[in-house]
C-alpha cells in the first residue's frame, strides 16, 4: 500500500531547497542574469552556516542560546551567498563576462570552497567518519509546533516542519506578488526585458541587476543551509548536496518564472526524488536504480515541452544571458 501520510511530508523536505534555489534563481533570471553558478552558492551557503554553527557549538558547549543557535548560522549563510553574488555580479554586470562561463565557474569554485572547509572542520572536529555532526543546531533549527502530533493526518502532512519550510513557501509568494504586482517587480521586470528601455526611462539597470542577483543569491543559499541543518540532521559530508541546484535551475524554467507555481514545482520534484523508496522493486535492486532516474527523465520531458510554448508570457525575460553595454544604446 502508498502510504500517502508517509510519503507527502518526505516530499516536501525534499523539496525545500529546490525551491529556495529554484526562487532565487527566478529573481536573477527576472533581471536578465542567467546564473549558473546556484548550485555553487548553495553550496557555500551550506557550509557558512555550518561553520558559524560550529563554532558557537564549541563556544557554547552545554549553555546554547536557542535564538543564537538559530540567528548564527542564518547570517554566516546570508553572508556567505552575498558575497558569491557579488563576485557573480561584479564578473558579468561590471566586468561584462560571459555569464554561462562565469555560472559554471562560480559552481566550481562553490563546491570547492565547500569541500576545503568541510574538510577542514572534520579535521577538527576528529570525527571517525567524513562527516562532521551539528546535532545541537539541528534540533532548535528543525523545532516543530509542540501540538502538530496531536492533530492526526494534518498535522503531519501541514505542521511537521521546521520555520525554514514555511520561510521558503512565505518567500515564494512574496517574490511572486512583488514581481507582478508592485512598481519594483515591474522595474526589475523592464530590466529583464530590455535594459535600454529601461535605463531610457531612469530606471538604474546596474543596480536593479546588482540586488535582484544578490537577493536571489542570498535566497538560495538558504536552501544549501535547510539541507545540511534540517534535511540531513544537521550532518556535512563533503559532495552530499547532489545536483539538487541544477535541479533547481530546471525548475525555473518548469514554472515558467513565476515563484508562486514554485512551490506546488518543488514539492512534485521532491516527490519523484524519493519515489523509489515508495514503489515495490522486490529484490532487483536493478529496477530500483531506474526508479531513481524518474527526476531527470521528467526534467528532461519538461523542458522539451517548454521549450514548444510559443506564449509570449511563457517565455524567458528578452536579455536572459545578455550582457548590457550602456553606451550602445
Amino acid at each position: 500500500m502508498f502510504d500517502i501520510v508517509a510519503f507527502i511530508p518526505r516530499a516536501v523536505i525534499q523539496g525545500i531547497p529546490l525551491l529556495y534555489g529554484c526562487v532565487g534563481e527566478t529573481i536573477t533570471e527576472k533581471s536578465g542574469n542567467l546564473n549558473l553558478g546556484t548550485p555553487g552558492i548553495m553550496y557555500v551557503g551550506g557550509i557558512c552556516g555550518v561553520i558559524g554553527s560550529f563554532v558557537y557549538e564549541q563556544k557554547a558547549g552545554d549553555h546554547m542560546i536557542g535564538f543564537l543557535a538559530i540567528a548564527i548560522p542564518i547570517l554566516c549563510c546570508l553572508i556567505g551567498s552575498l558575497l558569491m553574488g557579488l563576485i557573480y555580479c561584479f564578473l558579468t554586470v561590471t566586468l561584462r563576462a560571459n555569464q554561462n562561463v562565469t555560472g559554471l565557474a562560480m559552481t566550481t569554485f562553490g563546491v570547492g570552497i565547500g569541500n576545503f572547509f568541510g574538510g577542514s572542520l572534520i579535521k577538527l572536529s576528529g570525527a571517525d567518519v567524513p562527516s562532521i555532526a551539528l546535532s545541537k543546531t539541528h534540533a532548535y533549527i528543525s523545532a516543530t509546533l509542540p501540538f502538530a502530533k496531536n492533530l492526526g493526518w494534518f498535522g503531519k502532512i501541514f505542521l511537521s516542519y521546521g520555520f525554514l519550510a514555511y520561510a521558503a513557501i512565505a518567500m515564494a509568494i512574496i517574490a511572486a506578488i512583488t514581481l507582478k504586482k508592485t512598481r519594483v517587480g515591474l522595474n526589475l521586470r523592464a530590466v529583464g526585458e530590455s535594459p535600454a528601455t529601461a535605463d531610457a526611462a531612469g530606471i538604474n539597470v546596474i543596480r536593479y541587476k546588482y540586488v535582484a542577483t544578490c537577493l536571489g543569491a542570498m535566497i538560495a543559499g538558504l536552501g544549501g543551509l535547510y539541507y545540511v541543518m534540517d534535511f540531513a540532521s544537521g550532518v556535512w559530508s563533503n559532495d552530499a548536496f547532489g545536483d539538487r541546484g541544477w535541479l533547481a535551475i530546471a525548475l525555473v524554467i518548469f514554472t515558467i518564472w513565476r515563484p508562486n507555481i514554485a512551490i506546488f514545482a518543488s514539492i512534485l520534484f521532491g516527490g519523484l526524488c524519493i519515489l523509489h523508496m515508495f514503489i515495490p522493486s522486490g529484490t532487483n535492486l536493478a529496477v530500483k536504480e531506474l526508479y531513481k532516474g524518474i527526476p531527470y527523465l521528467v526534467t528532461i520531458i519538461v523542458l522539451i515541452f517548454t521549450s514548444l510554448r510559443n506564449k509570449r508570457e511563457n517565455q524567458p525575460p528578452a536579455s536572459l544571458g545578455l550582457s548590457y553595454f550602456r553606451e550602445d544604446r
